[in-house]
């Protein structure tokens, strides 16, 4: 059964995620603060974890950066501030989505759900091999010439698709539909700020993927 996690002080907030959550059949734990949110995480294993970012004790990017060291479950941020800012730093530590307060239960869920099936659906897979850029597609992981490196989920995410799509176009608009699996809102540079720290983390072989001016990004391989 999926498990999910929700961190927010408000209790109001988790009950509302709770009960949509619960009818879509799914587990439910709660926490009121970070830390109580890592000693939850070290303790049981979620398919997803909703964190709020302002919160008692320790807030949600702190939270999420302890939680990162160790594990690589699906993040969804919650925050009543929507500066580009906090969404950009929030990608770059590892979150997978984020959603603006107040926001729709009904819109929160279908994200929810978007990121649990993307998951799963990767579980099934096995390897991309291209050249010495390697995608362990069962573990999560990628390695640039045999070395582990560090990226965040959602860049994986990214280079998952694009190297599942190799030699094709894909537009902005295409990729955020694909990759964040939901109608964004927001503009084109979530894209690329991913694409660039993306690129930064897989050097030597940034140059597979390729800038279509205009339009968006190709991952180019010939092997």
């Amino acid at each position: 059964m999926i498990r999910l996690l929700i961190a927010d002080d408000e209790e109001r907030i988790r009950e509302v995620i709770k009960e949509y959550a619960k009818f879509e059949g799914y587990m439910v734990d709660e926490a009121k603060d970070g830390m109580e949110a890592i000693q939850k995480s070290n303790t049981n294993e979620y398919d997803l974890i909703i964190m709020d970012i302002m919160m008692p004790k320790l807030d949600g990017f702190s939270a999420v950066k302890e939680i990162r060291k160790k594990f690589k479950t699906p993040i969804l941020m919650l925050s009543a501030r929507g500066e580009e800012y906090d969404k950009l730093f929030g990608f770059e530590i590892g979150v997978d989505d984020y959603v603006v307060k107040p926001f729709s239960p009904k819109e929160v869920m279908a994200r929810i759900n978007a990121i649990i099936n993307r998951s799963k659906s990767m579980e099934n897979n096995k390897k991309l091999e291209f050249d010495g850029l390697k995608i362990d597609l069962d573990g999560m992981d990628v390695y640039v010439d045999d070395k582990k490196i560090d990226i965040t989920p959602k860049e994986y995410e990214l280079l998952v698709y694009l190297a599942m799509n190799k030699n094709k176009a894909m537009s902005r608009e295409k990729l955020l539909k694909e990759v964040w699996g939901y109608d964004f809102y927001g503009d084109d540079r979530t894209i690329d700020t991913h694409i660039k720290m993306l690129r930064n983390n897989i050097e030597p072989y940034r140059d597979y993927i390729v800038t279509l001016r205009g339009v968006g990004y190709k991952f180019e391989y010939k092997g």
